[in-house]
């Protein structure tokens, strides 16, 4: 179970280093910046605006990602 959970980690390392780096910035992005007033759906809150920035932290360090090309006989 260790080897399988170790294995995708390294799988999926820049995903989660997206992940890491957009919550981050999403919560920085509240602190500094935010919505004053609370109209805003995603900067009203720290826990929204923290969650959309893992969310498109995530995504965007996904696409650098490299596929192994399987080519079938």
């Amino acid at each position: 179970m260790k080897l399988n959970m170790k294995n995708w980690v390294l799988k999926n390392k820049l995903t989660i280093i997206g992940v890491l780096l957009g919550s981050i910035a999403g919560y920085l992005y509240w602190q500094q910046i935010g919505c004053s007033n609370g109209t805003c759906r995603i900067t009203s809150t720290w826990h929204n605006s923290t969650a959309y920035g893992a969310l498109m932290g995530g995504l965007l360090f996904s696409m650098f990602k490299k596929e192994k090309n399987v080519s079938n006989p």
